[in-house]
């Protein structure tokens, strides 16, 4: 084959795998490659394209963005386009970059350069028509998105009114999900039983495409704005930093960490610090984007048919990687539950080594369809545990065969059991050998009663030896027995020590963390804690109706049948009685106990330095708590009251004023925690 042919067939073959992937990244949230393979396919095509410029086609994913607009919403057709970005893998490529823009102004000119954080989100765009917002969609593929309009009105710092604002302004921006909700959420999801989801953006995303409103409203989005589109009306803006403030004035959220730099040296080493620290921010970041500051010389750079001249994303190493998938196996938990995980050949993702992923149940293997000796992607982002996103099906060998669930626990050797409807599989053996282990190492992990000492390695010795059958059994443990299980010669003796320290200091724990430690299922730590405040002690929980539980605000109907089922189990009464027999305190409440709950309801927001009635913040939150009430991080239409401190944040401030939510003191607050009401 001649080199014209091979060009010929390459690039038709890249366009149908890159359109393929746009399709699956930006149409349907689940991309079917890591985003650097990605990338490498692009640059391929366009290495292709600039030395066969015949070959190139107007449909070229190197002339377009995005996928078509999802068929679920009206099409918007966006009057100024939603460009990409170009992007910059190394510094090389980000030098070469600004050559580029030193060359095309002129030595002579002053360059001056504005970096932002590159969130990984959904690009959206807003339309306010004489000061409301009239719009909002999705960039689709640059020139149609989606109408996204209810959904985005759920967004809590998406002013609907601006005042003072042009006849049209149109305001580009990033939604994201805070990685602190997105972890709140994947609790939700496995104390529910289902599986968690893959990542913030997708979660984003998908979230951004609801039917329902509603269901947008409970992900708690976020959104930062970056950009103009179209403008009719406003005032002259020259440079990036009047775009901001523009956006300031009118209330758009604008992210603090951008800065101004006319010493390119200085755009590397903001970069450099990013790709450091690209974890600390409470939302996901993959890289900076620079830009060009002066809008003047932005014109003069002009675009690309897909992408501004003027900026540029340089792009963090991805968190994604291939590796090679050798086995499936299962593990089972502390409730029973068969979860299948893979082990990969050993491969660096994210900042640190991973050699095993979730595959949460039968159902997403079988969807996934990821088998034994298949190459696989594997993502990782942040802390979030590793998880397998799918095979490379071009790589998967001939002789593969779909990977089946066990029957039989691979611990205990049990028949495990599946319900119809339920998409987890159990082991319902009480004394297999896993479900002991796993259920004491939870009872003694950080967030339990967090007993120093007592590792996954040290546990499973102490019931192999038969010296624990569950939590209880820990607290009747005697030196004599762990120096001779667990100490091969005599320096170990410490460890003994200290270990049999740590479990005495256990036994003052507050009732709380004794009920996330004994595994209370879809029970979390701040439903622990109402339902500790509410009862006072584990007696009065146990012995609780249903309707009592239920009627705590923040517990309802499923958690409060899930406690009565939990205590009205022969084998789990056993186990506190284990407890109270050895000493544990089963009444020990941090806070107040069981006050009149007059803020049922009501969301109580509390923001700056409190100074007087409560030494922290944090202990007036828990007061608010303790009587039924709420205390989220933001202000909106629901908030019954703002807590105002010192140095409290302006957002909150000027967001409780527009929506003409009470604003209090210390005073005040005292009143309304006597009272219930607002004076």
């Amino acid at each position: 084959m001649s080199e014209s042919d091979s060009d010929h067939d390459r690039a038709a073959e890249l366009r149908d795998q890159i359109s393929a992937h746009n399709e699956s990244y930006h149409g349907r949230d689940r991309p079917s490659i890591p985003d650097s393979t990605y990338d490498e396919l692009l640059r391929e095509l366009e290495a292709i394209e600039a030395r066969r410029p015949d070959l190139a086609t107007t449909a070229s994913p190197t002339l377009t963005v995005g996928a078509t607009a999802n068929e679920l919403f009206s099409a918007v057709e966006h009057r100024v386009p939603m460009m990409s970005l170009d992007n910059a893998m190394d510094f090389d490529e980000l030098n070469a970059w600004h050559d580029r823009i030193v060359k095309s102004l002129g030595e002579t000119q002053t360059h001056g350069f504005v970096c932002e954080l590159k969130f990984d989100g959904l690009a959206v765009s807003l339309r306010y028509e004489n000061g409301d917002l009239a719009q909002a969609a999705t960039r689709g593929n640059g020139r149609i998105g989606e109408d996204v309009t209810l959904n985005v009105k759920t967004i809590h710092g998406i002013p609907h009114r601006v005042e003072n604002a042009p006849a049209v302004l149109e305001v580009r921006g990033e939604v994201y999900l805070p990685i602190s909700r997105f972890e709140e959420l994947n609790n939700e999801q496995l104390e529910k039983g289902e599986a968690p989801y893959a990542n913030p953006r997708n979660t984003a995303a998908g979230s951004l495409r609801q039917k329902d409103p509603s269901v947008t409203e409970s992900r708690k989005l976020a959104f930062w704005s970056y950009q103009l589109g179209e403008v009719v009306g406003g005032p002259q803006i020259e440079s990036s930093e009047e775009t901001f403030n523009l956006l300031k004035r009118l209330g758009l959220p604008v992210n603090p960490e951008l800065k101004e730099f006319s010493d390119f040296d200085d755009v590397r080493q903001f970069c450099e610090a990013w790709m450091v620290n690209r974890h600390s921010p409470d939302y996901e970041i993959d890289g900076v984007v620079i830009k060009i500051a002066d809008l003047v010389q932005r014109e003069i750079l002009g675009s690309t048919s897909r992408a501004p001249r003027w900026a540029i994303a340089f792009k963090f190493p991805p968190e994604e990687k291939t590796t090679l998938l050798t086995t499936i196996k299962v593990s089972i938990g502390r409730t029973g539950r068969a979860t299948p995980f893979a082990v990969l050949e050993p491969v660096l993702v994210g900042g640190s080594t991973v050699g095993m992923a979730t595959l949460h149940n039968e159902d997403q293997v079988s969807a996934k369809d990821v088998r034994p000796g298949d190459t696989v992607i594997v993502r990782k982002a942040g802390d979030v545990i590793p998880e397998v996103v799918g095979p490379i099906h071009a790589d998967r060998p001939a002789a593969s065969v779909p990977w089946e669930f066990p029957k039989v626990c691979p611990s205990c050797g049990e028949h495990l059991q599946r319900s119809q409807g339920d998409a987890n599989t159990y082991c319902v053996n009480r004394h297999c050998p896993a479900r002991i282990e796993t259920g004491i190492s939870h009872f003694a992990s950080r967030n339990a009663l967090d007993i120093e000492g007592l590792g996954e390695r040290t546990v499973q010795l102490l019931v192999e030896e038969r010296l624990v059958e569950d939590a209880g059994d820990l607290f009747a443990l005697t030196k004599q027995q762990l120096l001779e299980v667990l100490v091969s010669d005599s320096s170990n003796e410490t460890l003994v020590t200290n270990l049999l320290t740590a479990i005495d200091q256990a036994r003052e724990c507050p009732l709380s963390n004794l009920l996330i430690g004994l595994g209370v299922e879809h029970l979390g730590p701040s439903t622990a804690e109402l339902l500790a405040r509410r009862f006072g002690n584990i007696e009065a929980i146990s012995l609780a109706e249903i309707t009592d539980i239920a009627a705590i605000d923040g517990i309802g109907p499923v958690i409060a049948k899930s406690v009565k089922d939990f205590f009205g189990d022969d084998h789990h009464r056993a186990v506190v009685e284990k407890l109270r027999n050895n000493g544990v305190r089963l009444d020990l409440v941090e806070g107040e106990v069981d006050v009149p709950q007059i803020l049922v309801g009501r969301s109580v927001v509390v923001t700056g330095s409190l100074e007087g009635w409560f030494v922290t913040r944090e202990e007036a939150k828990q007061a608010i708590i303790a009587r039924g009430g709420k205390s989220p991080g933001s202000v909106s239409k629901s908030t019954y009251a703002l807590v105002v401190g010192t140095e409290a944040g302006e957002t909150k401030l000027n967001t409780a004023s527009d929506l003409g939510v009470p604003i209090l003191g210390e005073a005040e607050l005292r009143d309304l925690l006597e009272t219930g009401q607002v004076f």
